[in-house]
């Protein structure tokens, strides 16, 4: 019979006192901690633990994107053919804990991953959210069956630390850390919604110039509306580097019309930021107050990044007055990725 064991992570501040924790519905739990780490170190720790621990077929839930891909999208088969660089000829992040955490799930041959969405209402999301958080903030292990009935509420730890998805606020706080944001083409222009050579391109770029930006900026951070399309690339790019993520929306649920496909990777992606920005409550009734609503999150963004990397063919009439009020607002740092050039 296959285990099911719930895993999360957290840390009160990033890096900061982190701790980890799993659970096994009606069954064993175990929790961890470590005075200095940080919110995919934590992740990538309880479900090591879990896999360590725990003997038989094993179905892992996670929240973390950043684990459950690894393993579902087979991210560490191009680490270990490229000798634990990532796709930018980058040393892979945590690769202290990867490297034996991947040769486990090998060995093993009997270990699944399944991606649940945070704070959703999810009974042993949440049970294991809480262990972790109380092994963060107390910096306490602990161990036993059942569930336990003296811990404290789920996001202790401030909602800007978490890897779990944070609660929107509407009054826009300034963005911690050296903003990158990236922007641009919709899927129409880059190929179509399914990935493709131009898509594939892009992306790579993406990641170059985020890689790059990580290395000279120790507190970078990628801003993104997540819309479809270019935005969406550089959110899984900062998540796939371990660069920790800001998403900025203009509404509640702006996915909502979206296909499933789409929809999940939107939510996957709200779940892996670190901090989530909602500049406006009410969702709009037409598609004319949509549309202002997005104008009005481009303004925000111009005023609020360092940095921005624009996906554009330098044709797109709308890209083109966003790529003026970046270039008033940034001078220099605005970096043009012209999908034409690479494919």
């Amino acid at each position: 019979m296959t285990t099911v064991v719930y895993t999360d992570g957290a840390c009160s501040g990033n890096p900061g006192p982190g701790g980890w924790a799993w659970a096994v519905p009606g069954g064993r739990y175990a929790s961890g901690c470590e005075a200095h780490s940080t919110n995919q170190r934590m992740e990538i720790a309880a479900a090591f633990d879990a896999v360590l621990t725990l003997d038989g077929p094993l179905d892992v839930v996670s929240d973390s994107t950043y684990v459950v891909n690894c393993f579902r999208d087979r991210w560490w088969e191009g680490w270990l053919k490229r000798g634990w660089l990532n796709s930018q000829k980058k040393p892979v992040a945590n690769r202290d804990l990867w490297e034996p955490f991947i040769t486990l799930v090998r060995d093993r041959g009997d270990v699944d991953f399944r991606w649940v969405k945070g704070h959703s209402g999810d009974r042993m999301n949440d049970l294991v959210d809480r262990l972790a958080v109380e092994a963060a903030t107390s910096q306490r292990s602990r161990t036993g069956e059942g569930e336990p009935s003296d811990l404290g509420p789920a996001d202790d730890v401030s909602w800007s630390a978490r890897a779990a998805t944070p609660e929107p606020v509407v009054t826009a706080p300034a963005i911690e850390g050296h903003a990158l944001v990236v922007l641009g083409h919709r899927p129409t222009e880059l190929g179509g919604y399914d990935d493709n050579p131009v898509t594939d391109a892009v992306r790579g770029r993406l990641a170059e110039v985020v890689a790059a930006k990580a290395q000279m900026y120790a507190d970078l951070v990628v801003v993104s509306g997540l819309r479809l399309g270019a935005e969406m690339m550089g959110a899984e790019v900062a998540v796939e580097l371990d660069v920790p993520l800001v998403a900025v929306l203009p509404y509640p649920d702006p996915d909502s019309v979206w296909p499933d496909a789409s929809r999940a990777r939107f939510r996957a992606l709200v779940d892996s930021a670190r901090d989530v920005v909602l500049l406006q409550k009410r969702v709009p009734d037409s598609k004319q107050q949509a549309g202002g609503a997005l104008a009005r999150r481009d303004a925000w963004l111009v005023r609020n990044i360092d940095e921005a990397l624009l996906v554009w063919d330098g044709k797109d009439a709308g890209l083109g007055r966003l790529f003026r009020s970046l270039e008033d607002r940034l001078g220099d740092d605005v970096w043009v990725i012209d999908p034409g050039e690479l494919v």
